[in-house]
């Protein structure tokens, strides 16, 4: 019995370590999903998937608040996709690491959008996410031509998924097709009038092609919209803040804030604003801010060395 009771505590030690020594290996990913009203979406699926990497992907639902947590995912560059019943898909991407804090993720979903779950027909969610897997192998190896389609091949098959466009968006992008990626990117606000990346990438097209005028006009005329988001003001912010408009530039930080008090982002260039104008009380105000409303952000993690050199 002895001998017995020694076998099980060895194994248990054993056990212990192998798993602190897995667990040291892999991420974990808490995010948010919500409805471009700010409210918390109950539900919501959310798939992470990077094709490089195996398992290749990770389920999570999110609880009564939206939030979700992922664990186990290995170091690399995972793309994150929400969707619930009525409401559009969102899609973001994280390079995750072990070892500290990933930054948290946050999805908004669109309500009465089009349903990315019920018009999938006989596709099923495994086999969208083995295509979607299969065409980001293709991205990531720089192969556009066959990345754009097998994009394209996943949006005729499941309209729904019309986000996807984003991908096939930036395929055309980095093959410097400006025409064709701003095709997609007015294929996927037909789709989705108010998806808010499409617009910001349209702008993106024109800074791309030495346009900065019709890139400011762009994202100023989406801003002027009862949908406008936090991704316009944001962008919109960061063209401002780069004529050194910092005023202009403000005031947009502070509409991208509001749109999402959980960002971090905005707030964190708020504070950098007032570093640069000497104003050390508002700047202290803004990072307390980020590290408070979004403190697994990477943001978070400058906004506490910012608030180190503020007290100095």
């Amino acid at each position: 019995m002895r001998a017995k009771y020694w076998q099980v505590v060895v194994a248990l030690v054993l056990s212990a370590l192998f798993a602190g020594e897995a667990a040291a290996q892999v991420g974990r990913v808490n995010g948010l999903v919500r409805d471009d009203s700010g409210n918390p979406i109950k539900g919501a699926t959310v798939t992470a998937s990077n094709p490089n990497i195996g398992p290749t992907t990770y389920t999570a639902t999110t609880d009564e608040k939206g939030r979700f947590t992922v664990i186990g995912l290995r170091a690399g560059q995972w793309r994150f996709l929400a969707n619930a019943p009525g409401h559009s898909a969102d899609i973001s991407e994280l390079s995750v690491r072990f070892g500290s804090p990933n930054p948290g993720v946050n999805l908004i979903l669109r309500r009465n959008g089009p349903l990315p779950t019920a018009p999938l027909g006989s596709v099923t969610a495994r086999e969208i996410q083995a295509q979607l897997a299969a065409a980001d192998a293709f991205f990531n190896q720089q192969k556009w031509d066959e990345a754009i389609a097998a994009y394209k091949a996943i949006v005729a098959k499941t309209p729904a998924l019309s986000v996807v466009q984003l991908q096939i968006a930036a395929s055309y992008r980095n093959k410097k097709d400006y025409d064709n990626a701003s095709a997609a990117y007015e294929a996927l606000l037909a789709a989705d009038p108010a998806n808010q990346k499409a617009r910001v990438g349209l702008a993106t097209l024109s800074l791309d092609q030495g346009d900065a005028a019709k890139a400011e006009a762009t994202l100023s005329a989406a801003a002027q919209n009862a949908d406008a988001g936090r991704d316009i003001f944001y962008n919109l912010a960061e063209l401002k803040s780069s004529k050194g408009n910092a005023d202009e530039a403000a005031q947009f930080y502070r509409k991208a804030a509001d749109a999402d008090p959980a960002w971090g982002k905005p707030r964190y260039k708020l504070g950098l604003l007032a570093m640069k104008s000497g104003d050390s009380a508002g700047a202290a105000r803004f990072m307390n801010d980020v590290v408070t409303v979004d403190p697994t952000s990477q943001e978070a993690a400058l906004a506490r060395t910012a608030l180190e050199q503020l007290k100095k």
